[in-house]
């Protein structure tokens, strides 16, 4: 978090509302605007709204649940579950407000779960020998096998907490 001098604190996330350092940092992966809302503003805010208080209060402990299955995915499961199991996430986020087309690169993929860009190739390389996935020529990974997919990463959607999925 930046502070700019004669500024009051402000957080790019919830978990840093009421913690005085941040353990974290946040960064985009595309150009994007950043605003700043004061700690306090925010506080005050959710005084005044409740139900908007709860709706904050349930992202946060959505977080948590994400948290924990990542620490899972990253310590337990070998570069094959790792990878299918990311897949699988991505696509049930991105099915859920109905942007199925996005991509990720294989340097992202790698940096999201702890494994080189090799082993990354390796990796996509061996769930398309499966049939689980195919990467046509425009470089997205297309889903061939849904279920066989999640059965891979051990991937239940539980934890994510999306209730209504986009058509």
């Amino acid at each position: 978090m930046e502070e700019r001098a004669g500024s009051t604190p402000s957080s790019p996330d919830l978990q840093s509302l009421d913690l005085e350092v941040m353990d974290h940092s946040l960064a985009t992966v595309v150009a994007s605007k950043v605003a700043f809302i004061p700690h306090e503003v925010v506080r005050a805010f959710l005084r005044a709204h409740p139900r908007i208080a709860d709706v904050f209060w349930r992202d946060t402990l959505i977080d948590a649940a994400v948290f924990r299955e990542w620490v899972v995915n990253v310590g337990r499961r070998d570069a094959y579950a790792r990878i299918a199991h990311v897949l699988c996430e991505v696509y049930v986020r991105l099915r859920a407000v109905g942007l199925v087309n996005g991509q990720a690169t294989q340097a992202e993929l790698g940096d999201a779960t702890g494994i080189s860009t090799v082993h990354v190739n390796r990796t996509l390389q061996e769930l398309r020998g499966h049939g689980l996935i195919s990467t046509p020529k425009s470089g997205r990974v297309v889903i061939e096998d849904w279920d066989r997919l999640q059965e891979a990463g051990e991937f239940d959607p539980t934890y994510l907490h999306i209730t209504k999925l986009a058509a």
